[in-house]
């Protein structure tokens, strides 16, 4: 038996300071899918309004607790953001989620 597959320790990834106590480490994945892991440390606030385009988001908070729109999501939670929306994540207890969308090459979408 052949495996192919690559496993990635998630804390070794080197991550991409998005904004104060916001970091975000890329994952390797499919062609047409980005897959990535945010932590957000205990009172941050994503720095800009995150807009998505017509393929929209998808999270999935793992640890601590995110507020989207004053409603508070804990572990477990998965979160849907449909076409064209918008939101801007915050913490006050810090929190850990994956986030999946597609991203379609340009003049598709």
């Amino acid at each position: 038996m052949t495996a192919n597959f690559l496993p990635v320790e998630i804390d070794r990834v080197t991550p991409v300071i998005i904004g104060p106590g916001c970091l975000r480490r890329d994952l390797p994945s499919r062609v047409g899918v980005r897959i990535w892991v945010v932590d957000m440390a205990p009172g941050a606030h994503w720095p800009y309004v995150d807009h998505h385009d017509v393929q929209g988001e998808d999270i999935l908070v793992v640890s601590g607790e995110l507020i989207e729109d004053e409603q508070r999501f804990g572990p477990g939670t998965f979160l849907h953001f449909g076409p064209d929306s918008s939101h801007r994540p915050q913490t006050k207890t810090g929190v850990r989620l994956f986030g999946f969308n597609l991203h379609l090459p340009s003049g598709r979408g």
